[in-house]
């Protein structure tokens, strides 16, 4: 029900195993061909970050849902287990709708909810995943070989000089990471500034960004790849003058709290500490 928890079933080896996917599980970009596409929700593709914000506002103001569960496919797909979560109802299906939904039907499928706000939250969210679907030991070598990685980041940036990081998960309004998003930064070298470190994402002014005073801005707006990151950049250019600003492909290293973190934490560290590595690795794009 949600695209980390597909990321986490494909990482784990279980592709064959999964029936249903939502409209947002583009990773591996086979998910949504292969597999019955149970959630659906609107194409925001062709809407501005502005529009976007208002409609998601206007829709929870009302007590609209901002994704529709299809109940007839979930009902054909019979699924033992469903992977969901109650973290964001921004970001994915509620526990409670499909628990709803499940009632309603008369199935029975164990729901396993996946809410972690912080980056050890998420690396423990899939061995968590891997009991249940039983490939726990799958699930500890997975996570073994993610948090070497990052013991790897950790050894080129240690005694470097941690450069102050503001992350912009939106740019209209502006709204800083929160949640696992700060820990990656502390990961890759940096400091977080103007952040709430295992909290939700929140509205902040730009002069309160300002005032947090960043060396570095890290543009990865909530839904956007690389090429969407960088064309919202240009607002936090203007907004922040003389400050350094990458954009980095949000959906794929930074938001959803899967496996690809730690590429992301790669990827954020060779733009803190170039010095330590031998280019920025894809994903993420300076762009002024």
């Amino acid at each position: 029900m949600l695209p980390s928890a597909t990321e986490i079933v494909y990482a784990l080896g279980l592709d064959d195993d999964l029936v249903g996917v939502t409209f947002e599980c583009n990773e591996p970009p086979r998910a949504r061909r292969e597999k019955r596409i149970v959630v659906g929700g609107r194409d925001t593709s062709a809407m501005t970050p502005g529009d976007i914000d208002r409609y998601v506002r206007e829709q929870l103001a009302a007590g609209e849902d901002l994704y529709t569960l299809d109940a007839g496919a979930l009902a054909e797909i019979a699924p033992d287990v469903i992977l969901t979560q109650d973290l964001c109802r921004v970001c994915a299906l509620p526990t409670e709708h499909v628990e709803d939904a499940l009632d309603y039907l008369g199935c029975r499928a164990d729901v396993l909810s996946l809410d972690p706000h912080t980056l050890d939250d998420v690396l423990d969210s899939i061995t968590m995943v891997g009991q249940r679907l039983g490939v726990e030991r799958r699930s500890e070598e997975l996570v073994t070989g993610l948090r070497m990685r990052l013991a790897a980041v950790g050894g080129r940036v240690a005694g470097r000089r941690p450069p102050r990081v503001a992350v912009l998960e939106w740019v209209d309004p502006p709204f800083t990471g929160g949640h696992w998003v700060p820990d990656l930064i502390v990961a890759a070298g940096g400091q977080p500034v103007a952040s709430d470190a295992g909290q939700h994402s929140r509205e902040r002014s730009w002069d309160d960004i300002v005032d947090a005073r960043p060396e570095l801005a890290l543009v990865s707006p909530c839904g956007f790849d690389l090429d969407g990151a960088a064309a919202q950049a240009a607002t936090v250019v203007e907004r922040l003058p003389g400050v350094p600003v990458w954009a980095i492909d949000a959906d794929g290293l930074v938001v959803r709290p899967g496996p690809r973190l730690v590429e992301g934490v790669e990827a954020i560290a060779t733009a803190l500490h170039p010095d330590a590595f031998d280019r920025p690795l894809p994903g993420i794009r300076r762009i002024a």
